[in-house]
């Protein structure tokens, strides 16, 4: 169904957002959109949202499966104050999920379990977000595809990640069960990056409630849903697998012409498969077997 704005969506299809989950995928170009919305549809979302310009084609097979809604993503706070309109519309509760296109989310065994077979462990487990670590993609020949994106030659790093305590304010003791994440592309062309965007780490998965607001560094205004964990055992965990830093950095004119490859000696292929991510510990399948 097409929606001339995100006020109609909500309007109109306030029942998709009582339980979820509700998938919100933001266009912000024309690369490997209809790859995105299909993955996500094969997730097992209960629906998947495109939020885009009018301008951009989808194929009759996705469109006839999705929500589209006209949006402009040309600034991040639209994006920000989209989610949060999306969480005062949704009933408590309800379980929603965003990201940006080219990106795609892999979970502990994805092949054969659903995204809503995964939350509704989570949800057992009292924890109503999930931590999802964004793991950089980039194509592995630049001058077979300058943009950096390639779904038939995509690699990542399967090593330079790691972990820092969070501190708030001027607050001398770090959050509990709280950590900035770095890695990827970002990390090791950091100086192409501004620094409140190097972190990895995004509560992509979360349920909704009145008093909750994602906040302009993709984290929430309650501490809880901040965390990686309970205070008693590991927690399932996710992974975003992105090409959305590389793509930038080729787009960039600033950063384009000093980069003429993204791998290095600790590149490997992505085979797209959860099992590499769980290897090579960018995601954890916590108590879920």
């Amino acid at each position: 169904m097409i929606h001339s704005s995100l006020d109609m969506f909500l309007s109109a299809r306030r029942p998709l957002l009582e339980k979820g989950p509700v998938a919100l995928i933001f266009v912000e170009d024309d690369v490997e959109v209809a790859a995105t919305l299909r993955h996500h549809l094969q997730s097992g979302f209960k629906s998947v949202v495109a939020l885009m310009p009018d301008g951009f084609d989808l194929p009759a097979d996705v469109t006839a499966r999705i929500e589209r809604v006209s949006f402009d993503c040309g600034r991040s706070e639209e994006v920000f104050a989209a989610v949060n309109q999306v969480i005062r519309a949704a009933s408590p509760g309800c379980w929603l999920y965003y990201c940006y296109n080219a990106e795609f989310l892999f979970f502990p065994f994805c092949e054969t379990r659903t995204v809503a077979e995964m939350l509704a462990f989570h949800t057992e487990e009292k924890r109503s977000a999930m931590l999802t670590y964004v793991i950089d993609l980039y194509a592995g020949d630049l001058e077979a595809q300058p943009d950096a994106v390639s779904l038939s030659d995509a690699y990542l790093d399967k090593s330079g990640y790691y972990a820092q305590a969070r501190y708030i304010g001027t607050n001398s003791t770090p959050e509990e069960r709280q950590l900035d994440f770095f890695g990827g592309v970002r990390w090791r062309h950091e100086e192409h990056i501004p620094w409140t965007s190097r972190k990895i780490d995004r509560i992509s998965l979360f349920r909704a409630r009145a008093d909750l607001e994602l906040l302009p560094n993709h984290t929430f205004n309650i501490a809880e849903y901040n965390t990686y964990a309970c205070p008693w055992h590991h927690n399932l965990t996710a992974a975003i697998c992105s090409f959305r830093t590389a793509k930038a950095l080729k787009r960039n004119p600033g950063s384009s012409f000093d980069i003429q490859t993204f791998r290095w000696r600790n590149s490997v292929p992505f085979e797209w498969h959860s099992r590499q991510l769980l290897d090579l510990g960018l995601m954890e399948p916590g108590q879920w077997f």
